[in-house]
């Protein structure tokens, strides 16, 4: 085993101290009770994604099977969010923090918010959009933790100045880099996801002037910084430069407690720097997965697709839930043209020819292995690794 590297501090949400790695919140499914649940029994931020968590429970997919009436899959999408978040507190110990990451582009996200907020998670998490409606949301749970994810400061300074008009703050501010994040990214278009302008410590340089410039004390939102982040050097340099701590997902997505299938981890475990691929999702972001047979198709279609693309609900699949803009099903010729849930639900089952893998640019700390989510935090905390034969 390696030399350990000092200690690092914990940071403070809602009270609560957490190990400064937090772990991020991926759909469909990816990150659910039992990753979320692990992570935070070891003490830091574990975080359910809360998009379709249906798919880790056959009496529900059962009952949403052909049904096209968008107020019942909502229900039922609600009652496995219910159990995930309970199962996840009592898997945590009462250690650590559980989050749940909803998406402001899904249409029920209220009701998501709502929802977790009754189930007892700690903190609600917020991106893809801005979170202007957060604290209204929450206004009736004042001691859940409220957490925006935003790219660049720009963002950031409208986030603060509309909430400050509510006398509410953010519990912390995720800040992630699109360049190296995956899943959908914090850009408009797929030629800015590396601008200068997201670069972490240009970033935090500009949201500290920006707290100095509201009159809010340094340390009064706490900075996480996200995307690209896989080696102890890497976390503790973002501390050093005031982050509070790092978010960190796909090398989570791939531990042992991933609440994905084996296979999912293994095509993203596996994937090289050329088979990653950033094009335009279906809510008209820009996206990092895996390039795998049916988005390679997909991609040699596009702009066929695209040039024909009309507004039909049509489209939409029996069963699943859908996103408040959708290039498909709205006929958005600028956005992608094909159902994401149905892609995701066949990733999270590890279908190489039928899934979409989402996947951050960088390498693993593990390299191809499966490890527990123990290991992962030892390692990116203290810098060691345990040694296998």
């Amino acid at each position: 085993m390696s030399t350990a590297s000092p200690e690092l501090p914990d940071w403070r949400l809602r009270g609560r101290a957490l190990r400064p790695v937090v772990q991020g919140g991926m759909g469909v499914g990816v990150s659910a009770h039992r990753l979320a649940g692990h992570v935070a029994r070891l003490g830091a931020m574990g975080t359910i994604s809360s998009v379709d968590l249906r798919q880790h429970h056959a009496d529900l997919l059962a009952k949403s099977e052909g049904v096209r009436d968008k107020a019942t899959l909502d229900a039922l999408n609600l009652v496995a969010l219910d159990r995930e978040v309970r199962v996840a507190l009592e898997l945590s110990e009462g250690r650590g923090a559980v989050a749940v990451n909803v998406m402001k582009a899904v249409n029920d996200h209220a009701a998501q918010v709502r929802q977790a907020c009754e189930s007892g998670a700690h903190a609600i998490v917020m991106g893809a959009g801005l979170p202007l409606d957060l604290p209204d949301l929450t206004a009736a749970f004042p001691d859940v933790a409220l957490v925006p994810i935003l790219s660049e400061s720009r963002g950031v300074g409208i986030v603060l100045r509309k909430w400050m008009r509510k006398n509410r703050l953010p519990d912390a501010l995720i800040l992630e880099h699109p360049g190296l994040a995956g899943g959908h990214l914090g850009a408009p278009r797929i030629g800015e996801v590396r601008d200068a302008r997201f670069d972490s410590a240009r970033v935090l340089e500009e949201v500290f002037a920006l707290f100095a410039t509201l009159g809010l004390e340094r340390e009064r939102v706490p900075l996480i910084v996200a995307g690209g982040i896989h080696t102890h050097e890497q976390v503790r340099a973002a501390l050093t430069l005031g982050a509070s701590a790092v978010q960190v997902g796909t090398a989570f997505a791939v531990t042992e407690e991933g609440d994905a299938h084996l296979e999912f981890k293994r095509v993203l475990a596996g994937a090289k720097p050329e088979d990653l691929v950033t094009f335009m999702s279906v809510a008209g972001l820009p996206a990092r997965a895996v390039l795998t047979p049916w988005l390679r198709r997909y991609l040699g279609r596009e702009q066929a697709l695209q040039a024909n693309a009309k507004a039909d609900p049509r489209r939409c699949v029996p069963g699943l839930q859908c996103l408040t803009a959708c290039g498909l099903r709205d006929g958005i010729a600028a956005a992608g043209q094909f159902c994401i849930a149905t892609r995701l639900g066949h990733a999270l089952r590890g279908d190489v020819k039928k899934g979409l893998f989402f996947r951050g640019s960088e390498p693993l700390p593990f390299g191809q292995a499966i490890r527990p989510v123990s290991e992962l935090l030892g390692y990116l905390l203290t810098g060691q690794k345990l040694v296998r034969d």
